[in-house]
């Protein structure tokens, strides 16, 4: 439906950027759903924190691309960014955490903490809260996409 591409030190230069890249997006591929302001603001909101995640990178260099496509009532999200090896791990691993039979126990439990969430803290809130799919895929040695499924159309259920 959409792709957007963004030089990163454009994108690194202020963090407002998350924000107003998640409501355009949101709006542009929002004016065809049943209650086109609910599906604008939940996919904003969770779109935004995708961002935010891959802003907290800071990776210098190169282009961040996000492409958003729909399949049905699933709208996916594709969002390349460089990375090291060690962030690559980290993403690895905090997929992992959001994918496993605990996550909405882990989830519940970093809300009742006293530290603001950390980057996994908010995958993990888009696989509970908004019952996303996320998975990794290489993009190169140093660059990966992460993937996001926001079934925010309807219930598949």
């Amino acid at each position: 439906m959409i792709q957007l591409d963004m030089d990163v030190t454009a994108f690194l230069s202020n963090w407002m950027n998350c924000d107003y890249i998640s409501n355009y997006v949101a709006r542009a591929i929002s004016h065809n759903r049943p209650d086109s302001v609910l599906f604008s603001n939940l996919f904003s909101s969770a779109f935004n924190e995708l961002l935010e995640v891959a802003f907290r990178t800071r990776h210098p260099g190169g282009v961040i691309a996000c492409k958003v496509s729909r399949h049905a009532h699933i709208d996916r999200i594709e969002l390349a960014f460089a990375c090291t090896s060690e962030e690559r791990q980290f993403y690895e691993k905090a997929i992992l955490q959001a994918q496993s039979a605990d996550a909405q126990e882990r989830y519940l439990n970093s809300l009742s903490g006293d530290t603001a969430p950390s980057r996994d803290m908010v995958l993990l809130e888009l696989a509970v809260d908004y019952e996303a799919a996320l998975w990794l895929e290489s993009s190169g040695e140093d660059r990966i996409v992460l993937m996001v499924d926001l079934p925010l159309g309807g219930s598949a259920h």
